[in-house]
């Protein structure tokens, strides 16, 4: 998923919060779209720190560094943003423990998260790293080979 992405669905699901709190609906009753939103949140932030340290395969083929840069900026202050006024909604509707709740919620989801998909995807970017540097290898011992090989040829010694 790309950040872009994550910022879409985040706000499809802060829309639908701030239409759910406005209607009095109870913080259980939007659990699934709180839910949604904290998987898209923790999904831009995972984005965020990868987007630091890019695997070798997408240092080579990403734009500019000013425009990633600037396009993570934009997006973070569009979550910075509609996490503080979620924040706003819920402890002006439910009080400063909803919020405690929420955020507990949120860590559980988080680490759980974590421990599941994001470190999948650091295998896969490590598998693709080593599988890329085996090709190369390859490909490099191939050519001096075939250089030592004519050079032999070529002084008669083959």
């Amino acid at each position: 998923m790309d950040p872009v992405s994550c910022v879409a669905l985040a706000t499809g699901a802060f829309k639908a919060l701030k239409g759910a709190i406005g209607a009095g609906k109870d913080l259980q009753e939007m659990t699934g779209q709180l839910s949604t939103w904290g998987k898209a949140f923790s999904d831009f932030t995972n984005l965020e720190e990868r987007e630091k340290n890019p695997p070798f395969w997408k240092k080579t083929f990403r734009g500019s560094d000013e425009e990633t840069a600037l396009e993570i900026f934009a997006n973070k202050k569009k979550m910075e943003q509609m996490r503080s006024e979620i924040k706003e909604h819920i402890t002006w509707h439910y009080g400063k423990s909803a919020w405690d709740e929420v955020l507990a919620i949120e860590a559980s989801m988080r680490k759980r998260r974590k421990d599941e998909l994001y470190r999948k995807q650091a295998q896969i970017d490590a598998a693709i790293n080593f599988a890329i540097g085996a090709v190369i290898f390859v490909i490099s011992g191939g050519i001096l080979f075939l250089g030592f090989y004519a050079l032999g040829k070529w002084q008669g010694r083959w």
